[in-house]
């Protein structure tokens, strides 16, 4: 049903934000930094004896000349100091080579910086400012829509991708174009008559493709046993009624079906029951002039199924010689009808359209949702309308709602009432406009009337209630966390505590490890990985999700079990499936289900640096990448990124394969150009370290019969042997990788980067978390209480 005047209504309210200066879109400047505390003499003493060779006002190397600030307070500068503690934390001032302290005198001097630092921070407090107004990520609306109404919707089709900065999409102001305005009343049209179990004018439906690289050999997990290939779909079925399902085989570049030599059979199940079996086989030539037959072509059909979500699975039955052929060849990827052709026919789609016919809406998920009350008849309507978009607009606003805000609702409940003539058609109409308003794709936070401008401020329960929900769950409070918000009673240390950890046990917190972790870890980039077929023939999509899939549930069991963070690193054990199992040269472990498995140290796996997720997302197609692996490390564990490359710089000269150079010779011919030596004498040693592991994740000892050589170092000075020694050597200074890890959870949570002037809120979260090992659970609590998170700066 079209909603012009939901559109009207969505345009304008996207100008008017625009145009709202409480509301606008451009980030916030931070207040200028304050003065804090006063310095102390061996600061002083330290500086002219180690750093004012590269910084005094004459060389002033990175911009910094602390002569010029050792006349004055610590407190006066405390921003350019904080940088000097983040250096000599992490020991990279003064450079190796240079005149450095002993290890005890470094100490000292950060502890001495620190509390002065520290002391000063708890007298003028300095929270920083996230934005105004941020809209919902593309995750965090798939998210919101699944929590308000039991509907999952494929969000990557509805919305374009987010952009993201400090290594998060959750930092984000979110500008309103109006093509994107355009893509979220689409989504509200298309969710709104989904939720409510609307049919359109005519039968609409999806269509669901498996990746290219996808080897269908095997069996997929959730599909039965004795099966092999194809996959398994959930799809929303708006109402009761027939739907036909279509299948069409994968096709070769003459667009021929791969692998189609002999008889196959096909199965199509729905919720693990079977629809039906398909006989497949090769199509004779036509004769004559007819026209050839597609032995895909009779791949349909109809079935009736009830309203709500089920599950499609399309697979092959295998076929008994197939498990012996498996146990006798090596692995192979088989997708690639260039190099690889299959050698069994594969699915390349599965679409489903529906329903067909007169249908009923039936009793969905979604429906028992948003239908928290019925009218028995015409004159209970306005009622049960009032009562259910008085409960939506709570949850869908996340506050209170007030007389207007129900009105404005009301009126394009009774215009969807009169132009779709039945109650359902007004609520889809109201939903569509809850769904497309600012108060649902911004969280709003406004500064308290008449408050001076810098003045730093507690956020109000609600909003905190907001941030907590969105932190954790990636999505909109729940009815007891926006009830303690709208009370005052989150305010509690005791109940703030205990919904942390509410929350936290919920199975909505995995949202931690597919939002945050994917994006800090990059995991997100696997999906654009995708190595030499020539080098890496048995790379393939099932590996690819495997790994990601490793990394998630390794992540997710460190929250679960509340583990140190620092078994992040140093766990002895992972989840496998078979084909990850069998990259890895790990035995014993069969089948496509992921279980724990404990490991050997002889195994050469364990923690994050170990994992073939993290290895091919810090290597090119053709070969590994000690650069990006170096820069991954310090930057994502360490949290002292390298700076970017100056200008024209000549690249590394990649000989790929045969070249006469091995990486670590063709990176030190690069370090004879000073301009890349300041830089990669830091990365390279880091990255290089890591060489036993080749572009996609496996162990190896050699390259081009040459023994590999993995001596490596860390800008400390500190020099090791093998991911082993890097492990052995981030682990004996515990407090940098926490440190680092505080800092990101604090950017993604806060959804703002994390400034100098913030290093006193995070030394106080890993200092508090210290006594209980650093606990996953700690952490984020630390985080939750922190000044970043609770408070805001006005404007």
């Amino acid at each position: 049903m079209p909603l012009p005047d939901v559109r009207r209504a969505a345009a304008a309210a996207g100008v008017a934000l625009l145009a709202a200066g409480s509301l606008r879109l451009t980030a916030d400047a931070p207040p200028s930094s304050r003065p804090v505390a006063p310095a102390n003499a061996g600061t002083a003493a330290f500086v002219q004896e180690y750093c004012l060779d590269c910084h005094d006002g004459s060389a002033k190397k990175g911009g910094l000349a602390l002569d010029a600030l050792l006349p004055d307070d610590v407190a006066a500068h405390a921003g350019a100091w904080e940088k000097v503690v983040r250096r000599l934390r992490t020991r990279q001032m003064p450079p190796v080579g240079e005149p450095r302290p002993d290890e005890a005198t470094y100490d000292a001097l950060v502890a001495q910086l620190e509390a002065t630092l520290d002391a000063a921070a708890a007298r003028r407090p300095h929270p920083g400012r996230t934005a105004s107004i941020r809209r919902l990520t593309r995750t965090e609306y798939r998210n919101v829509i699944r929590d308000l109404l039991a509907v999952e919707v494929d969000v990557e089709s509805l919305l374009p991708a987010d952009e993201a900065s400090y290594g998060f999409d959750t930092v984000t102001t979110g500008e309103l174009s109006p093509t994107l305005l355009e893509r979220y009343v689409a989504a509200a049209e298309k969710i709104s008559r989904l939720a409510v179990g609307r049919a359109g004018r005519a039968p609409a439906g999806e269509t669901f493709r498996l990746p290219a690289d996808l080897t269908q050999e095997e069996q997929v997990d959730g599909l039965p046993p004795g099966t092999r290939g194809g996959g398994r779909f959930t799809y929303t079925f708006p109402r009761d009624g027939e739907y036909e399902f279509q299948i069409r085989l994968r096709r070769d570049r003459d667009e021929k079906i791969e692998g189609l030599t002999e008889p196959h059979q096909l199965e199509v199940l729905l919720d693990r029951q079977r629809v039906t079996l398909f006989d497949v086989a090769p199509v004779p030539p036509a004769r004559g002039s007819a026209p050839a037959r597609e032995a895909d072509a009779h791949l349909t059909i109809r079935v009736p199924v009830t309203a709500g979500p089920h599950v499609i699975g399309v697979t092959f039955l295998k076929k008994p010689s197939a498990l012996a052929e498996t146990l006798r060849q090596p692995y192979q990827a088989r997708f690639n009808s260039y190099r690889h052709p299959r050698l069994q026919p594969a699915i390349f789609s599965v679409s489903v359209v529906g329903p067909h016919g007169v249908s009923a809406p039936g009793d969905t998920p979604s429906r028992r949702r948003l239908f928290v009350a019925q009218p028995a008849g015409p004159a209970q309507e306005a009622s049960a309308a009032r009562r259910i978009l008085a409960t939506l607009l709570r949850r869908a606003w996340r506050r209170p709602v007030v007389e207007a805000d129900l009105q404005r609702s009301l009126a394009l409940f009774r215009q969807g009432r009169d132009e779709g003539g039945d109650f359902d058609a007004g609520i889809e109409m109201a939903l569509a406009g809850v769904l497309v308003s600012p108060e649902f794709l911004f969280r709003v936070e406004r500064d308290p009337a008449g408050l001076a401008p810098g003045t730093p401020y507690r956020v109000s329960g609600l909003a905190l209630a907001s941030r907590l929900s969105f932190f954790l769950w990636s999505s909109i409070p729940d009815d007891e966390l926006l009830a303690r918000g709208t009370d005052g009673s989150l305010r509690e240390p005791r109940v703030f505590e205990q919904q942390v950890r509410r929350m936290l046990a919920d199975p909505r917190a995995r949202a931690l490890v597919g939002n945050f972790a994917a994006q800090w870890l990059h995991l997100r980039n696997l999906e654009a990985m995708t190595p030499d077929m020539r080098l890496f023939p048995d790379f393939d999509d099932n590996l690819r999700q495997a790994f990601r899939e490793e990394t998630e549930r390794f992540v997710d069991s460190v929250r679960v079990e509340d583990r140190s963070v620092l078994d992040l690193l140093r766990a002895d054990y992972t989840f496998l499936n078979e084909r990850l199992a069998r990259h890895y040269g790990l035995p014993h472990v069969y089948g496509p289900r992921f279980r724990r498995v404990s490991l050997d140290p002889a195994s050469g796996r364990g923690g994050l640096l170990r994992h073939g997720s993290v290895l091919t997302v810090t290597s090119y197609a053709t070969r590994t990448s000690p650069v990006l692996r170096g820069k991954w490390v310090l930057d994502t564990l360490l949290g002292i990124p390298p700076p970017p490359p100056p200008p024209d710089v000549p690249a590394l000269e990649d000989n790929t394969v045969d070249g006469r150079l091995s990486v670590r010779g063709r990176l030190a011919e690069h370090r004879r150009n000073k301009a890349c030596a300041r830089c990669h004498d830091q990365i390279d040693p880091v990255g290089l370290s890591l060489e036993r592991f080749d572009a996609v994740g496996r162990r190896r000892a050699r390259e081009d019969g040459v023994e590999i050589d993995v001596s490596g170092g860390l800008p400390d000075g500190s020099r090791f042997t093998d991911v082993a020694g890097l492990e052995a050597a981030l682990l004996a200074r515990p407090e940098l990788f926490v440190h680092t890890f505080t800092e990101k959870l604090l950017t993604y949570a806060s959804g703002r980067g994390v400034e100098p002037l913030d290093a006193p809120a995070v030394r106080a979260i890993v200092r508090e978390a210290r006594p209980g090992r650093y606990r996953f659970s700690d952490l984020v609590l630390g985080v939750a209480r922190s000044q970043p998170f609770q408070m805001r700066m006005s404007r």
